[in-house]
Parts: C-alpha cells; sequence; structure tokens
C-alpha cells in the first residue's frame, strides 16, 4: 500500500495550488493522509476528487467550513498498521514522550503545524513523522512531502521528497 503524507499546504495563501510532483504522488498513492492546515475547501475537495483514498484533519488556521467536514483527530488502520492523524502535537521538547502518553494504541502519528520535516520513534516504538510543508517551507531550505509503503503492518520506504519552490499567488 502506496502512502502519500502532506500537511500544511495552505493554498491559496501561500501558493495557487500544490506543486506537479506532489499531484502525480496523489494520484498513485493508494491512501493520501493530510495533517491539517488546508485552509479552503477548494483544497479538500481537489485532493479528495483526485485521490483513491483521503485521510485528513483540521488544522488551526482551518475555519469553521473545513472543521465541519474534518475531524480534529482521524484514526485508521492500513494493512494492520494503526495510524493516527493531528495536526498539532505542542513543543519539540518532549514531543516523543507526550505523543506516545496521547496516543498509546497506535504505531505511526502523522502531525503537521511546524513545517519542519520530522521522523523518530517514541519509546515504545511509536513512529512520528511530519511532512512538512508543500507550498511554506519557512525556515526549511525546501519544501517536501513524504511517502511510504504499509504492508502486512509495517511502515517501510518512508521518503522525504524536496520540491522545487512554489509560485505564489
Amino acid at each position: 500500500m502506496r502512502l502519500v503524507l502532506t500537511a500544511d499546504t495552505h493554498v491559496p495563501k501561500r501558493a495557487r495550488d500544490l506543486p506537479g510532483p506532489l499531484w502525480a504522488a496523489i494520484e498513485a498513492a493508494d491512501v493520501v493522509v493530510h495533517a491539517g492546515d488546508w485552509v479552503d475547501e477548494a483544497l479538500l475537495d481537489a485532493m479528495t476528487a483526485r485521490s483513491r483514498r483521503l485521510i485528513g484533519v483540521y488544522g488551526n488556521n482551518d475555519g469553521p467550513a473545513l472543521r465541519a467536514r474534518l475531524p480534529e483527530v482521524a484514526w485508521v488502520e492500513l494493512d494492520g498498521l494503526r495510524v493516527a492523524v493531528v495536526h498539532e502535537t505542542g513543543p519539540r521538547t518532549g514531543r516523543e514522550k507526550r505523543c506516545a502518553a496521547r496516543f498509546p494504541d497506535v504505531d505511526l502519528l502523522v502531525f503537521g503545524h511546524s513545517h519542519i520535516p520530522w521522523d523518530t520513534e517514541a519509546p515504545g516504538g511509536l513512529r512520528l513523522l511530519n511532512p512538512g510543508s508543500p507550498t511554506d517551507r519557512r525556515s526549511q531550505p525546501h519544501a517536501t512531502y513524504l511517502t511510504a509503503e504499509v504492508h502486512a503492518g509495517a511502515l517501510t520506504k518512508v521518503q522525504l521528497h524536496r520540491l522545487p519552490r512554489p509560485t505564489r499567488p
């Protein structure tokens, strides 16, 4: 099962659209995970139309319309892998311990908010992934997203993809 992980897209405030390579990855994936800060419902509609399966949550920059359509936390099992998706996890310091306590029965936690790619493991084995942002790199050298594969409950081939600078609105 092929996954695409993204967050903090901020379309159309930070970019007119998602970069082409991310759209291509979305269309090729079995499951797309978006960890919040869509900003506009049109992107949710477009991603829903262009993906086989979309799992998403709202972020702190998402208004009432998106919050009405998306949960704060999404819980899903993907080929035996227990996954949670949330936008915010709090400060960097203590993140692994805090998330392991909040999500004790999860194998993978996908989160966003910081726009900083993150890949760590908490005590007890919880894997934490933040794909960064494909449209607003902030202090990062590149805009990014993640891909991964799931087979029989195991997450493999986690890859960070660097994107060209997005076009501004």
